[in-house]
Formats: C-alpha cells, sequence, structure tokens
C-alpha cells in the first residue's frame, strides 16, 4: 500500500526527494520517491556515507518535495572539470 501512495505522490509532483550535490564530481543525484519527508531524511544518511566511500568531496544534501524534470537521476556536469584529490599544483 505504502508503494501505491509514494506512485500516486510522484504523479502529482508531491513526494520526497533527497537532491545531493557534489563538487567532484560536480553531479547532481536524486534519490526517492518517498512518501514523507522523514522517510527521506531517515534515508538520506546512506547516501551521503555511500557517496563519501566513492570519493565525492563538498557534499550537500536537501530534501525536498518535487519530481525531478530528468529521467536521468544521476545529472553529470561535463562542463566542470574534475580535478582528482591525488593532483599537485604548484
Amino acid at each position: 500500500m505504502k508503494e501505491i501512495w509514494t506512485n500516486i505522490l510522484q504523479r502529482l509532483g508531491s513526494a520526497w526527494w533527497v537532491e545531493v550535490i557534489t563538487e567532484n564530481p560536480h553531479c547532481t543525484y536524486y534519490f526517492g520517491p518517498f512518501a514523507s519527508s522523514g522517510e527521506a531524511s531517515r534515508s538520506q544518511a546512506g547516501y551521503l556515507e555511500d557517496l563519501t566511500q566513492e570519493g565525492a568531496l563538498n557534499i550537500k544534501a536537501v530534501v525536498k518535495q518535487c519530481r525531478p524534470k530528468q529521467k536521468q537521476l544521476t545529472i553529470y556536469d561535463e562542463k566542470e572539470p574534475v580535478v582528482s584529490r591525488a593532483t599537485v599544483f604548484g
């Protein structure tokens, strides 16, 4: 029943999502949909932990009620250069 309710909310644009933006790689990730902000918030920690373990830097997350416009839920900004943490400058 919960899944049906979440699908209805998603179609109405009222479902909750965790939007995560990382600086390196420069990406936007959408995790969801969720039926409530509390459910999304409880899931957020696991997503942030996974991205940290993958080496993502400067991670910012927000729980919001929306319907992502993109079918692809991981959006890479190819305009931004990706610099490895191992790169030494100067």
